[in-house]
């Protein structure tokens, strides 16, 4: 592998950990929506460059995937969600963005020392993914524990999801069964949380997950 192979596919990965700091800094759901999309195209990017590295012509199809059914038709019905359902735009946060943000700061520092010390007889482009990989699925972790809305929290489970994807495709061996059963798995899990969430709404007038929790206190 070339220099510039390396490096390219160093840039893709990063990004994707750059974009996972954007979606933790977004205090608007339609904002943290688009962001993700990018997300996800960033995704479809980086494991077409893998594609390309490895001459593995199957992960054209997983970027195909990724670009289809996440940067596309996952935010659009997100977007259509939130308009149907009124969510309410705004972002409750359960600690401040600048403690989240260096929390996250901290989350890669911990994967990157992870992942480096416990691959050592990897390739060295295979074990510097999967440290950007494991930074995006910690990352995703926080968005999902440091929000109240549920919609949210959908979105910070799906960018988990994405590093996964991003960690099987540098590990250089996902059958391509395998990242076509994911990725159903994840729609149909869209699916399901898309129904959840009409009924959370008819029931309680409300996504917050805090909305939730006192009702649930007042029921005891």
């Amino acid at each position: 592998m070339s220099s510039l192979q390396f490096d390219i596919a160093h840039l893709l990965a990063g990004s994707l950990v750059l974009a996972s700091f954007m979606m933790l800094y977004q205090v608007r759901l339609y904002a943290l929506l688009n962001v993700y999309a990018l997300h996800a195209g960033v995704l479809a990017l980086s494991v077409a460059w893998q594609a390309y590295v490895q001459q593995a012509p199957h992960l054209y199809l997983t970027a195909l995937i990724a670009l289809v059914f996440k940067a596309i038709i996952i935010p659009v019905a997100l977007h259509r969600i939130i308009k149907r359902l009124g969510i309410h735009r705004e972002i409750e946060n359960v600690i401040g963005i600048g403690l989240t943000m260096m929390a996250g700061i901290g989350l890669v520092a911990l994967s990157m020392v992870v992942m480096l010390r416990v691959t050592p007889g990897a390739d060295a482009l295979a074990r510097e993914d999967l440290a950007f990989a494991l930074s995006v699925v910690l990352l995703g972790l926080l968005v999902m524990v440091t929000r109240r809305n549920a919609v949210s929290q959908v979105v910070g489970f799906m960018s988990l999801e994405n590093g996964l994807v991003l960690a099987a495709t540098g590990a250089k061996g996902m059958p391509l069964v395998v990242e076509i059963s994911v990725a159903f798995s994840v729609l149909i899990a869209f699916i399901v949380i898309g129904i959840f969430l009409f009924r959370i709404r008819e029931r309680f007038d409300s996504v917050d997950v805090q909305a939730l929790d006192r009702f649930r206190g007042e029921r005891r």
